[in-house]
């Protein structure tokens, strides 16, 4: 299984398009928080659809209730201010890519965490400013789960 942590995501379609995701591809997905909406918001539904109850989400206070009880053992944290590509990591199973909010970004002192294997970054055309949230976590997880023969699909 692979693992997506969003911390301290703050639109509900873009969380709600990312369980989706997770509960299509088997990930399981982390929350962050805090959050900018409550998980029962009507946006966030409309995008899960109902996919809600077929993901495997958890919910976390702080970064380090995170990588302290997620029992993920490698993290990769995913920013603009990356500096190596996404498929050049070896992915193995149980590995976790962190993304931050959206309007922001994941914050220095996160990407600067000594728990984090490394901070990957999507080619993007020069002047380009970020990626969706939700297509940039799909971009990182489908590579890592081609990598790993997209095991447990179909």
């Amino acid at each position: 299984m692979l693992h997506i942590a969003l911390y301290q995501p703050e639109i509900p379609p873009n969380t709600g398009n990312i369980i989706r995701l997770c509960a299509n591809t088997g990930a399981c997905l982390h929350l962050v928080h805090p959050l900018g909406f409550t998980l029962d918001a009507r946006a966030l539904r409309r995008a899960g659809l109902d996919y809600h109850e077929l993901a495997d989400l958890r919910e976390y206070h702080s970064l380090a209730a995170l990588f302290g009880d997620s029992g993920v053992r490698r993290w990769f944290a995913c920013s603009t201010h990356g500096t190596l590509h996404h498929d050049q990591p070896a992915y193995r199973p149980g590995d976790g890519f962190l993304l931050g909010p959206e309007t922001r970004g994941l914050p220095a002192a996160v990407r600067a965490d000594p728990r984090l294997q490394a901070v990957l970054r999507l080619p993007m055309r020069p002047g380009s400013r970020s990626l969706n949230l939700a297509n940039a976590a799909a971009v990182v997880l489908y590579e890592a789960w081609r990598q790993l023969g997209f095991a447990g699909g179909g």
